[in-house]
């Protein structure tokens, strides 16, 4: 076995792979010498060389998405550590481990005009679990703050940085450890199994004639059919489910927008309920979010082992518990409430998906239309990324099969890093995956196909038209040059190019006709990752949706 000769180096490794931190994405460069020789040499371990750095965390917060468990990024001194920033704070805010592991100059070159040197120390303390400064020699007080580091990242579930500076010679090995490091264990926060004062709960539950339950960002088959059955048939429960929830019933609403967006003051009061109750990550829906701020509940209860966000302003209990224990419990205790709830709810419901239907039958070719089409395509069990800005608010609106797994980076909702998160999350959970993105995040995200690791049945769904089309769903639009250029990126730009350059199969798209044809060759091709890039009117789209939730009345 070859090891660096740096004890430090070899202290770092030797403690992630007694951790089961085993999936290491490094970028190249120098000052990080020790830990790539370390971890790429050592069978243990499966690594990945990713020349971006911001590319390589997206990459790395794809896989650990995936498993569930930690993956880890290495980089050198300098700005390289900066371009990990956007994936860190993504982490953050969706609660997924990742560890970044950073080489820096020993502190006495910091701030003395040596090159490639910056203040690495603390530099994601706003957007991490933990921060671990290390020191030049291997010492046990290396040792702890590494175990912790790791420790926290799994059970805080979020990103941690360690820094770790190394004095030059860098690229010396020795075939023998010189450190032998201090491991310790914890043991992991699961929650409570059951409510605490649950009587209290109980009776506000069975009083309660309204009950809103609302679920975003959630892993697949993390509530029992038992549950969700049970709170389907509840007279006095509407459920509320995001495309990323990965929740379904037949009568759980699962378009909120289409539901809410026409309803007046009078339909709110209708919908206004006693208890909110909510699990799960961020929600999409503006709308829901406007909503609930302005008729507040008079309870709403959250459900996070973690956290507690009070986004609608009404936060009256935080649960620390898994949902499925949470309800497991609670509707153990309770009773259907007699009520017409969810009978009149999900009648305006039904009403309009009856309209929503009918409006898809007459719309010429636009990105609603495309959405429809592209996702009524799906192959059954397979895993859809999907970008953030108009990509994710056209797909809450359209159905989706239950046996398909929907992901998006809705931590911090940039459209930076979908295409590298798309790729990693293919490649660490091995299933078929679709990947929709549109053009701005698609172009933005370019270096993401920069990367060999690419599993040969990945496919990207582009829908390019021709700018930000968000901008001009968003108010504020007018149709000048101001908007075009600096809010919409109005541009000329395909994929055609990259996908010749980086040898994925590409395909294009410009109407119905074209685009039924083109979705089943993609589907049918299975030994290239390829593109299939839909180009759609930029002046129609925003008018074909705007009308949309007009005609829904």
């Amino acid at each position: 076995m070859i090891y660096p000769k740096i004890p430090l180096a070899q202290s770092i490794i030797e403690i992630c792979l007694a951790k089961g931190i085993t999936n290491i994405i490094i970028s190249p460069g120098s000052r990080n010498a020790p830990l790539t020789i370390g971890f790429a040499q050592n069978s243990n371990f499966t690594c990945y060389s990713i020349a971006d750095e911001r590319c390589a965390a997206f990459f790395a917060l794809g896989i650990a998405q995936q498993i569930k468990k930690p993956t880890a990024i290495v980089c050198t001194s300098g700005s390289a550590l900066l371009n990990y920033y956007p994936a860190v704070a993504e982490a953050f805010y969706s609660q997924i481990p990742l560890i970044v592991i950073s080489a820096d100059r020993p502190q006495s070159k910091i701030d003395i005009g040596d090159g490639q040197t910056i203040r690495q120390e603390n530099v994601f303390q706003n957007h991490s679990v933990f921060n671990a400064n290390l020191t030049e020699e291997a010492s046990e007080e290396n040792d702890l703050k590494i175990n912790r580091a790791i420790e926290t990242a799994i059970l805080q579930k979020g990103p941690v940085h360690i820094n770790a500076p190394f004095e030059e010679p860098l690229y010396e090995t020795v075939e023998a450890l010189s450190v032998q490091p201090k491991i310790t264990h914890s043991e992991e926060i699961i929650g409570s199994k059951t409510i605490e004062n649950v009587a209290a709960f109980v009776s506000i539950w069975n009083a309660a004639k309204r009950k809103l339950i609302m679920v975003g960002v959630n892993e697949a088959n993390g509530i029992d059919q038992e549950i969700i059955d049970n709170l389907a048939q509840d007279p006095s429960v509407v459920v509320l489910t995001e495309t990323t929830s990965n929740l379904h019933h037949p009568d759980f609403i699962n378009s909120i927008d289409t539901l809410i967006t026409p309803f007046e003051d009078v339909d709110f009061k209708e919908l206004n309920p006693d208890v909110l109750v909510t699990f799960g990550g961020m929600i999409v829906s503006k709308r829901i979010k406007g909503f609930l701020r302005k008729h507040k509940p008079k309870e709403h209860w959250h459900i996070d082992t973690l956290r507690a966000y009070d986004t609608f302003n009404a936060l009256t209990q935080h649960f620390v518990m898994q949902p499925n224990d949470f309800f497991k419990d609670l509707l153990s205790k309770t009773e259907y409430t007699k009520s017409k709830y969810a009978e009149k709810i999900g009648t305006i419901y039904n009403f309009r998906k009856i309209r929503r239907n009918e409006y898809l039958e007459k719309i010429p070719f636009s990105d609603f239309k495309v959405f429809e089409k592209v996702i009524e395509s799906l192959p059954k069990n397979s895993q859809l990324q999907i970008s953030n800005s108009s990509a994710i608010r056209y797909a809450q609106l359209i159905h989706i099969d239950p046996s398909i797994e929907v992901f998006c980076n809705r931590g911090t909702s940039g459209i930076d890093g979908s295409t590298s998160t798309a790729i990693g999350a293919s490649v660490g959970s091995g299933k078929p995956n679709v990947f929709i993105t549109g053009d701005i995040s698609f172009l933005y995200d370019s270096n993401a196909l920069w990367n060999t690791y690419i599993p040969k049945n990945f496919k990207i769904i582009l829908i390019n038209n021709g700018g930000g089309g968000i901008f001009r769903i968003l108010p504020g639009h007018e149709e000048k040059p101001v908007f075009n250029t600096y809010f919409e990126t109005s541009h000329h730009l395909t994929a055609e190019h990259l996908a010749k350059m980086y040898q994925f199969n590409y395909l294009t798209a410009s109407d119905t006709s074209s685009l039924e044809t083109k979705i089943q060759e993609l589907y049918a091709q299975d030994d290239t990752p390829a593109i299939l890039e839909i180009f759609t009117p930029t002046a129609e789209n925003d008018v074909v949706l705007k009308q949309y939730f007009k005609e829904l009345k």
